[in-house]
């Protein structure tokens, strides 16, 4: 099969790509008159990069006159969408109603960042761009983060390639914790995140022809964003090779929580099985939750199945602080 076709895309000869299908997107709603259960709103992170972010704010017994001195300390979400690196935006409709329910679902302030898409920005630049919009809510004063965030109860939480760059993105956040006080990383959230490597997996052979996920197309997706001259068993593809386990052992000394969601029917699942097992074995509190014959992207593509509902059930256990 044609990829390319597949993808509804063309390779043009400067190495860009042309994008043959515009996906619906949709504005933020940040009118508190609108009475929406979440507000969301844009605000840049670099211009000259068009980098930017959407917060996202549960109304649900938030008042919006909060003075403050009365914060009301929701967990904070910092959320990177999927696409294969090559596709998709911040206000991308897919993205924006997944946002908008974990938003309400788990009672959280959630900051879904715009990256820079390959394979024009190559990684690492989608990673460069997670760690600067880090560092931008740390020194942010915006009020819908300072009244309602609560920095110190932090997640960095992505779907596909976003579960890719929330992991990869974490090892660089934990390498320089310190640089990004008073933002408190505790754990990681990674959904159906998009990993690959050389050598085929059982997963990957047996659904070699997915509908949803087909080899050829994963092929792609790492030709087009990796550095060029790289292959699959490269540390942004690939976590379980030797030059993948460096950042283990931050994640284990500063006590971060990683949960994995994936499926059977996916064709990535053997490898998020496996990169769970070395957290496991490195001592960091890992947690896999793999069920069912779901396709990628299914829980994240129909909020309200019952797939998506227990996400946002475990997400806000996951999140939530317990009282001592």
């Amino acid at each position: 099969m044609d990829p390319y076709q597949f993808l509804r895309i063309s390779l043009n000869p400067n190495g860009t790509i042309t994008r043959l299908i515009q996906y619906p997107e949709s504005p933020p709603s940040p009118d508190p008159n609108l009475l929406l259960p979440v507000l969301s709103k844009d605000l840049p992170i670099n211009p000259s990069l068009n980098t930017w972010l959407r917060i996202y704010l549960p109304r649900r017994r938030q008042p919006l006159n909060l003075p403050p001195s009365s914060p009301t300390n929701l967990p904070l979400i910092v959320f990177f969408h999927g696409g294969g690196f090559i596709f998709y935006t911040a206000a991308s409709t897919y993205f924006h109603d997944f946002c908008v329910n974990i938003a309400e679902h788990t009672q959280s302030v959630v900051v879904s960042v715009n990256y820079r898409l390959a394979p024009e920005n190559r990684l690492p630049a989608a990673y460069d761009d997670a760690i600067e919009a880090l560092h931008w809510i740390r020194t942010s004063d915006d009020p819908w983060l300072t009244h309602f965030a609560d920095c110190s109860n932090c997640y960095l939480m992505g779907e596909s390639a976003g579960g890719n760059i929330a992991y990869n993105a974490g090892l660089r956040a934990a390498a320089e914790v310190d640089q990004l006080e008073p933002l408190k990383i505790r754990g990681l959230i990674l959904v159906q995140p998009f990993f690959g490597g050389m050598k085929r997996t059982p997963s990957e052979l047996r659904l070699a022809d997915d509908t949803m996920l087909p080899l050829p197309v994963t092929d792609l997706f790492w030709e087009l964003s990796l550095p060029v001259g790289a292959d699959r068993d490269h540390e942004y593809c690939n976590p379980t090779a030797e030059s993948g386990y460096k950042g283990f052992d931050d994640i284990q000394r500063l006590g971060w929580k990683v949960i994995v969601f994936g499926s059977y029917g996916d064709p990535l699942v053997d490898r998020e099985v496996e990169l769970v097992r070395l957290l496991e074995e490195r001592g960091v509190q890992a947690k896999g939750h793999f069920e069912g014959e779901y396709k990628h992207a299914d829980f994240s593509k129909e909020p309200t199945k019952a797939i998506a509902k227990q996400l946002y059930q475990t997400v806000k256990k996951f999140i939530t602080p317990r009282v001592a």
